[in-house]
């Protein structure tokens, strides 16, 4: 099996030696070099063509988000982005980076820090690289007008990893304001599932915050599950629906897993029902959503195409969990149309 070939950019020394010597250890992986900015990293991008690239935001010159834009149109490298706690890390991913790493900020050691680095760069080298937008979200077209289809008695719930940052927002902009209850699961480090609600919250129609325990699930609302916290849906004694976000093991290898939403919904939710799986690596959410289609709901996987890992979402299909698929411009009007077949 060929290496990993990896091109670390950081303009730190300390920061540089960490990545290098962390990434190097992995049998898997070879850092064939590291540049110290932009002009640096672009120059050995083209000559020494990796497979992978770790970028910093923050660089002097151009930072690693203009970086970005100007190099993955013509150079599209699977880039993971090793990030201070700060919003910016979501324009990067805009910007078309695969994934994200926090960088040690004393809560978590180098070796935790080193393992998650790793493996997201193992599957970056999987991942393809999405385009940038044609359009920032601000400017496309508003979404449909409201449904007004008694969707109280309707939830959903939606779960996504690598990718899934701008997939669910691509999915969530051209939803209107008057979603039925939904509740989504995307894998992220801790601290940053609030930052994303709120993004979330900005740039589409309906409420979008992140999840506490006990919040009631409703029509108008998204609750984004938060990082390091198992989200389930429970039923109340009066029929209505509302989330636990407690702490307890992982499930499917995640805390919080798409299938511990998924199997609750199945489990606990007694009116109609819509599950999604978005791209993302691995299996997670793959048999919770088959559980669900076998309780009667309706399930959407977004396709190979426009996944930039097809591995939930394809392990899915596979299982006969998907009623129907789409890509990820067209699961939002997929949902709206069966939506609109229960008005």
């Amino acid at each position: 099996m060929a290496k990993i070939r990896v091109l670390v950019v950081d303009d730190s020394l300390v920061a540089r030696g960490v990545l290098m010597e962390g990434l190097n250890r992995h049998p898997n992986i070879e850092v064939v070099g590291y540049a110290i900015n932009a002009l640096d990293a672009r120059q050995k991008v083209v000559r020494l063509t990796p497979d992978v690239m770790t970028c910093d935001v923050q660089m002097p010159g151009m930072n690693g988000i203009d970086f970005l834009k100007e190099l993955l149109p013509q150079y599209p490298v699977p880039t993971v982005l090793v990030s201070s706690l700060n919003l910016r890390v979501f324009d990067a991913l805009d910007a078309g980076a695969v994934d994200f790493v926090r960088k040690p900020d004393g809560t978590e050691s180098r070796e935790q820090f080193v393992r998650a680095l790793t493996a997201k760069v193992i599957i970056a080298a999987q991942a393809k690289v999405r385009r940038a937008g044609a359009k920032p979200a601000a400017e496309v077209a508003a979404p449909p007008p409201a449904l007004r289809l008694g969707a109280a008695r309707i939830l959903v719930g939606l779960g996504a990893s690598t990718g899934g940052t701008e997939a669910t927002l691509e999915v969530m902009k051209r939803l209107p304001a008057d979603i039925p209850g939904m509740v989504i699961v995307q894998h992220m480090p801790a601290g940053f599932t609030q930052m994303y609600a709120e993004r979330l919250n900005r740039l589409c129609s309906m409420e979008v915050r992140e999840a506490k325990n006990g919040d009631e699930i409703r029509p108008g609302l998204a609750l984004v599950a938060p990082a390091d916290l198992q989200c389930r849906v429970q039923r109340t004694p009066a029929g209505g629906y509302y989330v636990s976000c407690t702490p307890g093991e992982k499930v499917s290898g995640h805390r919080p897993s798409v299938d511990a939403l998924f199997d609750s919904m199945a489990e606990n939710v007694r009116c109609p029902m819509v599950g999604i799986i978005m791209t993302g690596m691995g299996a997670d959410g793959a048999k919770g959503l088959l559980k669900m289609r076998q309780k009667g709901a309706f399930t959407i996987g977004q396709d190979e195409k426009s996944s930039v890992v097809y591995g939930m979402p394809g392990v899915a299909k596979k299982l006969g969990a998907v009623c129907e698929q789409a890509a990820c411009d067209q699961v939002a009007g997929v949902l709206l149309r069966h939506l609109k077949t229960r008005g």
